[in-house]
């Protein structure tokens, strides 16, 4: 099995150095490299089309070799696609994102972009995100991380892949709490409640026309609802939960075809 390592942190890392360590022991897997070369959290499924990108070959303590851009999450994905390093990927390990990705998170999550990108290219893909130690649920940068366990515990899942393939077209999102977790649970997402706020920055000139504010970065609360992620990971435990990219509302499909939209084209016409 060849597996492509990713992440939205950077390839200095630490999140995404302990989850290379431990699959590339895993029997029978070879393990490929490709991140950015600096923090790209929070960039979704951006990708870079207005310039050329550049890859650099880095060699990190132990002897293995990696692989640096400029680009994004998805930009890397898309390298192991094109063939930067030979052959495509049967599996796309996105992670270990420094911090949670859980409920709506997922929409902004450069993390969970890359295995969304796989699943696009018809990859087989596991986004993973860690808690830190102090069990914050918001997106300060925290330092203390512990990710042993959700290395651990990805490489397992890994095999029992191998043994027992997702659907086609799904992902898994697994999140780990910073403490021991209190079991495992398979969940839907839940919901974040951003508590976004208009900040003016000290030291911004308003009298220039120029201002500075801050709107993100405030912790968020969350409906703990039952069967959710958010709900789950607040009570210390570890979650995965199965995603896959068909926005459709299927529901809406039929009441839709019954409104008469041959006439709303025909007014647009003129």
């Amino acid at each position: 099995m060849k597996i492509l390592v990713t992440n939205d942190d950077g390839i200095g890392a630490s999140g995404i150095q302990a989850l290379r360590r431990e699959l590339r022991q895993l029997d029978g897997v070879t393990v490929d490299l490709i991140a950015p070369d600096s923090n790209r959290s929070a960039s979704a499924r951006s990708i870079t089309t207005r310039s050329p990108l550049t890859v650099e070959e880095v060699e990190f303590d132990d002897g293995d070799l990696g692989h640096a851009t400029d680009g994004t999450p998805v930009d890397c994905v898309r390298f192991a696609e094109v063939g930067l390093l030979g052959e495509r990927p049967d599996l796309i390990v996105s992670g270990i994102n420094h911090g949670l990705n859980l409920g709506d998170d997922v929409t902004y999550s450069g993390t969970v972009a890359a295995a969304f990108e796989g699943v696009v290219l018809g990859i087989p893909a596991i986004a993973v995100s860690q808690q830190s130690r102090e069990m914050e649920m918001d997106y300060g940068p925290r330092r203390d991380y512990d990710f042993d366990l959700g290395a651990r515990f990805t490489a397992a899942v890994v095999k029992e892949l191998a043994e027992h393939p997702l659907p086609e077209g799904t992902l898994l999102n697994i999140n780990v709490p910073g403490g021991q977790p209190d079991g495992v649970e398979v969940t839907r997402l839940g919901k974040r409640l951003y508590r976004d706020e208009l900040e003016l920055v000290d030291g911004s000139d308003p009298g220039s026309g120029r201002r500075t504010y801050r709107i993100y970065g405030y912790e968020p609360g969350l409906d703990d609802e039952p069967g959710t992620d958010v709900g789950a990971i607040a009570r210390s435990r570890l979650t995965v939960t199965p995603l896959h990219l068909d926005l459709t509302h299927h529901g809406s499909i039929e009441g839709l075809r019954q409104r008469d939209f041959e006439r709303v084209l025909e007014g647009s016409l003129g």
